[in-house]
C-alpha cells in the first residue's frame, strides 16, 4: 500500500534525550574488534517510545489519525517515567533490536497505548491484539556478531543508571528512509489533556 510510513509514539524531552546520548556514546567509545561490524543506532535527535506502528498510510486517511491521535491525548495526563534497564529481542541467541526499557510509569503507558488502539479503530484502523511492552529502541543488529557483545555494554551503561522523565504529548510521526538512519518527522503533536477549543464531554474520560 502506498503512502507515509506513520506510527504514534511518545517523543522523549530534551533532557532525557541528552541522558539517553550519553548513554549511547559510553557504548560506542568502547569499540569493536578489527573487523566487526557495528550494529545500526537509532538517530538520537528524534527519540522516542512507540505505541502503534502503522506503516504506509494514504494521504486521505492521514486527518482522521491525526484526530484520533489528539483525542487520546485529551484523554490522557502527563505521565512519570523511568528508563532503568537494557535489554534485546530475541533474547537468545544473536539479538536484532537493543533496547532500554522501561520500569516507572509502564502501566500508564500501557494503558496510553491501549487508548491510542482504541481511538485509532473508530478512526478506521484495525485492532492491534500484540502484547504491548514500552521500550526505546536503540540499535538494530540484524543478528550481526556485534549484537551480543553491544549489549551487554548496554547493560552495564545502564546498570546504575536511572533516567527520568514526563511523557506530556503524543505525537504522529513520519518515518523517512534513505540516506542513514530513518529520520522521524512530526506530521501533528498533541500535549496530554483537553483541548481549550473542545467541550470536555466530547471525550469518553478525561484521566485525573
Amino acid at each position: 500500500m502506498p503512502g507515509r510510513r506513520l506510527f504514534v509514539a511518545v517523543p522523549l524531552p530534551e533532557n532525557a534525550a541528552s541522558a539517553v546520548a550519553s548513554v549511547v556514546d559510553e557504548v560506542r567509545a568502547a569499540g569493536l574488534p578489527e573487523g566487526m561490524h557495528d550494529v545500526r543506532w537509532v538517530r538520537l535527535d528524534g527519540l522516542h517510545l512507540t505505541l502503534r506502528f502503522l506503516g504506509p498510510t494514504p494521504d486521505e486517511r492521514i486527518p482522521p489519525t491525526s484526530e484520533a491521535v489528539h483525542l487520546a491525548a485529551a484523554e490522557s495526563a502527563p505521565i512519570r517515567v523511568s528508563i532503568e534497564e537494557s535489554g534485546a529481542f530475541p533474547q537468545r541467541g544473536r539479538p536484532r533490536t537493543l533496547w532500554v526499557g522501561i520500569v516507572s510509569g509502564a502501566p500508564e503507558l500501557d494503558a496510553l497505548a491501549a487508548r491510542v488502539g482504541e481511538r485509532l479503530v473508530e478512526a478506521g484502523w484495525p485492532r492491534d491484539d500484540r502484547p504491548f511492552r514500552a521500550h526505546l529502541t536503540l540499535a538494530r543488529s540484524d543478528g550481526l556478531a556485534a549484537g551480543t557483545l553491544v549489549a551487554g555494554r548496554l547493560a552495564n551503561a545502564m546498570k546504575e543508571r536511572r533516567i527520568d522523565l514526563v511523557a506530556d504529548r503524543l505525537t504522529l510521526f513520519e518515518s523517512v528512509t534513505g540516506g542513514g538512519p530513518a529520520r522521524y518527522v512530526p506530521v501533528t503533536s498533541a500535549a496530554f489533556g483537553p483541548r481549550p477549543d473542545v467541550p470536555p464531554d466530547v471525550y469518553h474520560r478525561v484521566l485525573p
